[in-house]
């Protein structure tokens, strides 16, 4: 039996309807773009996606590992979407894509801007389309720059975000985060951005352009990196996350797991020793402050070290609850997924649509009380191509067949 297999439904109240009035355009591939959609959608929104005939989405091909044939990582960043297959590279299919722009409220595109506008989807081409359109580019180097034209992936932002210098043992080679941080942190920009430009939009009647890139996102993701070290020339080193401003605040071992450990201020501090057992160590002036405590780090984090060997985890992690202390276990993903308050949450569900069972992590956002997010799974290549056309642009049997036949569809 798969893990998915054993997951809930998903919650059963009504999904979002906060942009039930807004149509959204993603004409983007892999995961920064389709995840930025899928924001979107589980907020309400109607989300065609716009995909190459017999291909699709770059992400179809991304495995294994595989779910009935699908890419699971696919599965991970499309929901709430519609899916049409439409091959816009010459005039009559980009014929019905600006069609389509005259109905929709955004586009959001991820390809660099040369080749957008060798398409025919750049903003300068499409506003005269639909003058108060919000337009969203969603590239590696943004729309400026000597960069604008480098292709990009997750890693390759990464990099130049710093984070991977950052991240690993202060002994090993530089690490990938080990989700495609810039990806998702790059998605939500967008989304964000598109919520901003939208609210802007109702009061003004006015259209915009988003200029999101991956490794600006990232970079401002590291800002409590970055602003120390403009501020001090301190130049951070990885050490394995064992570096931080609070002077106790990472992972040690125990009798027979990992946890973490956050004493980020002077009444954790104290409280920590309560709860161990040396309540005169919390009160030791030598340690008042966590200047002090930073720089008597190393010998502080040793004898923490030796205390917490002395007891399993669990039996730590219930005495450090019942004392309002910070610390957690380092959950793998599998133990992630099996987590009871993150179930009862709605985090993990496994929606089965028209005997189609596919397995999501949920939106996470609480609103009136609900967290639901889920209206329909992840679309196949083209399922909604013939319903969109017919039902949305009001092509009558005839105009679909055409396209069919010219295969643009």
């Amino acid at each position: 039996m798969l893990p998915y297999e054993n997951l809930p439904a998903p919650p059963a109240a009504p999904a979002p309807a906060l942009l039930d009035d807004v149509t959204v355009l993603d004409l983007t591939t892999s995961i920064a773009g389709p995840y930025a959609t899928m924001l979107l959608g589980d907020m309400g929104a109607r989300v065609i996606k716009l995909e190459r005939p017999g291909h699709g989405d770059d992400c179809r091909a991304w495995g294994p590992p595989w779910l009935d044939g699908e890419s699971l990582w696919f599965l991970s960043v499309n929901r709430n979407k519609e899916s049409v297959a439409l091959d816009y590279s010459g005039e009559a299919g980009r014929a019905v894509l600006h069609d389509m722009v005259r109905k929709a409220d955004v586009v959001i595109v991820n390809l660099v801007e040369r080749v957008q506008k060798k398409l025919g989807i750049d903003y300068a081409a499409l506003k005269p389309i639909k003058p108060d359109l919000v337009f969203v580019s969603l590239t590696g180097f943004g729309l400026t720059g000597a960069r604008k034209d480098f292709p990009c992936y997750d890693l390759i932002a990464e990099g130049y975000s710093s984070v991977m210098d950052l991240t690993g043992e202060a002994d090993s080679p530089p690490q990938k985060v080990g989700t495609p941080a810039a990806d998702l942190i790059s998605g939500m920009d967008a989304a964000f951005a598109t919520v901003a430009a939208l609210f802007d939009r109702a009061k003004s009647g006015r259209g915009h352009r988003i200029d999101i890139a991956m490794v600006d996102s990232m970079t401002r993701f590291m800002s409590p990196r970055i602003v120390p070290y403009l501020g001090s020339g301190e130049v951070p080193r990885r050490t394995g996350a064992r570096d931080s401003v609070i002077a106790v605040y990472q992972a040690f071992d125990t009798r027979d797991k990992p946890l973490t450990l956050g004493l980020g201020n002077d009444a954790i501090w104290q409280r920590f020793w309560q709860a161990v057992g040396q309540p005169e160590k919390g009160m030791d002036k030598r340690f008042a402050s966590n200047a002090d405590r930073r720089a008597a780090r190393a010998n502080i984090v040793a004898d923490i070290q030796k205390i917490l060997e002395t007891r399993p985890r669990d039996e730590w992690l219930r005495l450090f609850v019942q004392a309002r202390v910070p610390a957690g276990p380092v959950n793998s993903v599998d133990d992630l997924a099996r987590d009871a308050d993150l179930l009862a949450r709605g985090l993990f569900y496994s929606a089965d649509t028209a005997g189609r069972r596919v397995p999501q992590v949920g939106l996470g956002i609480g609103i009136d009380g609900s967290n639901a997010s889920y209206r329909s799974p992840p679309p196949r290549l083209g399922e909604h191509t013939d319903t969109v056309l017919r039902d949305w642009l009001g092509y009558d049997a005839q105009a679909v067949a055409r396209l069919r036949v010219q295969k643009l569809i």
